[in-house]
């Protein structure tokens, strides 16, 4: 309920108004479901509930709410969501052909779709025009796909939220928890590792502008030994 105080009559009036049709539009729809299942039993899923429109007309608003749930990090043989959606298209086959797919991550243009490719081949196939909910958009971020949808989620796994770590690695933090640790770090590198680390050092300004020169150095520095 939005509540309004003015010393003017005329505003005053016209937030009331707003009020009472805020109400009048949450009126025409019914209570808000139960949440569905979660998505997923860990690494992240989404939940839904829906609610009916009681009006025979057209009612403004959402029919469907989203929530994040299962907010817990996966075993590590669990594997990764993307990749599992992926394989479980190969005992279908493609145009006549088994293949054994793997995830195509990072899509800058629909992230929230299901694309592999074949592995030992340059073969890349949408297998399905959505991933499922709670799949994460990036692979190094909390975003997740809803319903087809990249959807923003902080670190506080709130739909929606920007909240973000610190420097620390505190969700929501300042940066004041960080713990600065001084030290030496000693390593006996062999005679190899030693002049490959000279040679890098010395083509740094060259390694910058010529990235590619990275591999040649390394190949003859380990040639040369």
């Amino acid at each position: 309920l939005q509540c309004c105080f003015s010393m003017k009559l005329f505003e005053h009036s016209h937030c009331s108004r707003t009020a009472r049709s805020e109400e009048d539009r949450d009126s025409l729809w019914d209570a808000w479901g139960p949440w569905s299942e979660c998505s997923r039993t860990c690494g992240g899923g989404a939940s839904y509930s829906l609610r009916r429109c009681l009006s025979s007309k057209t009612c403004e608003g959402r029919n469907i709410r989203y929530r994040t749930c299962s907010n817990v990090d996966c075993p590590l043989e669990a594997g990764d969501f993307r990749a599992q959606q992926c394989s479980a298209h190969n005992d279908v086959k493609y145009q006549g052909q088994l293949y054994e797919w793997l995830p195509v991550s990072n899509d800058p243009d629909n992230p929230c779709s299901l694309k592999c490719q074949a592995r030992g081949t340059a073969l890349v196939v949408e297998l399905a025009p959505k991933v499922l909910d709670g799949t994460r958009c990036y692979t190094e971020s909390l975003d997740m796909c809803i319903s087809g949808l990249c959807q923003i989620v902080g670190c506080d796994h709130q739909l929606g939220s920007a909240v973000k770590e610190d420097n620390c690695g505190v969700c929501n933090g300042d940066g004041s928890t960080c713990r600065l640790v001084r030290g030496q770090y000693k390593s006996q590198l062999s005679a190899s590792k030693r002049k490959l680390f000279l040679l890098l050092k010395c083509h740094l300004p060259l390694l910058v502008k010529f990235p590619f020169l990275a591999s040649w150095i390394s190949l003859h520095s380990f040639l040369d030994t």
